[in-house]
């Protein structure tokens, strides 16, 4: 009986298959496919306007990378990742374990602590602005946007209090999976804390922990609105061949770039192109190595 009615229920579906398919792969195609495939082809081409261009050869991509901005910002985000990565997860982990330990008020905690997640970039980088410009005026240390290591904390400040709430709520749910019995038996076993956090505790966690790790570090690579908002890249250093913005990570050099009255649309083309590609290795990397832990765990 369960098998004539699986068939029955499975007949309809596979006659209306394109039907549920359709919208879905239509949006797909609209909103990812083509403009991909037609960016990916404007990245080859030379602008004479915003809507016409000719195909050039890959002059773009040589432009992009001796592109001494596009290589500052490179550096600056590269190691904006590396520190985000290492200090959100960590301090997420660490509360996330905290209100997991039958801790009063652990509920209110949760709410306080993921809420900041709820504000949009562009709103906490002003209101942050402003925060630390009174902190460091108090200081006599000028402003945020005269200073590149102030700039550079500044962000990773704000990141980390946006989305460190985001990372506890994974982490709390996958600490909640794990077993009890195997607490037991490691302080049956003679097992402190920190070696059953270590050996019991983190081993059962790790597919969070790659998932909040790749989320750290696609959400560090594409940031954008913290950083136009807090800093906008300021401030500027002058080279011999061009002025750089010290604090413009990746995603705010190319919309520098390609902005109104800019000539460099091509290169700029070419530096999105370049952009997709890093995050998308550097990201399966990740996955890569994470689930390699996952495996022998």
């Amino acid at each position: 009986m369960n098998k004539t009615n699986s068939r029955l229920l499975r007949r309809p579906i596979r006659r209306c298959f394109a039907v549920f398919l359709l919208p879905t792969l239509l949006a797909f195609c609209i909103g990812f496919a083509y403009p991909f495939l037609s960016g990916l082809y404007r990245s080859f081409c030379r602008f004479t306007s915003p809507v016409d261009y000719q195909w050039e050869g890959i002059e773009n991509y040589v432009r992009a990378f001796r592109d001494e901005g596009f290589r500052s910002a490179f550096r600056f985000t590269a190691l904006y990742t590396l520190v985000s990565i290492i200090l959100i997860n960590v301090l997420a982990f660490a509360i996330a374990y905290a209100l997991t330990q039958k801790l009063r008020g652990s509920n209110l905690f949760r709410t306080v602590f993921f809420m900041p997640n709820l504000i949009g970039g562009i709103v906490l980088g002003y209101i942050w602005s402003l925060i630390f410009d009174a902190i460091l005026k108090r200081a006599g240390a000028g402003q945020l946007v005269t200073n590149t290591t102030y700039g550079f904390w500044g962000l990773v400040i704000l990141v980390a209090w946006q989305q460190i709430g985001y990372m506890m709520i994974i982490y709390i749910a996958a600490l909640q999976t794990v077993p009890e019995e195997l607490h037991e038996a490691a302080r049956i076993d003679g097992a402190g804390r920190w070696q059953t956090l270590r050996h019991v505790t983190i081993p059962n966690v790790m597919p969070a922990i790659t998932i909040c790790v790749f989320l750290t570090l696609t959400n560090s690579f594409k940031l954008f609105d913290q950083n136009l908002a807090l800093t906008g890249g300021l401030p500027i250093r002058t080279t011999q061949s061009a002025q750089i913005r010290s604090t413009e990570m990746l995603a705010l050099h190319i919309f520098n770039l390609n902005g109104i009255g800019n000539n460099w649309k091509g290169p700029a083309q070419a530096e999105a192109v370049i952009f997709f590609l890093l995050v998308a290795v550097l990201a399966l990397a990740q996955l890569r190595a994470t689930g390699r832990k996952e495996a022998q765990q």
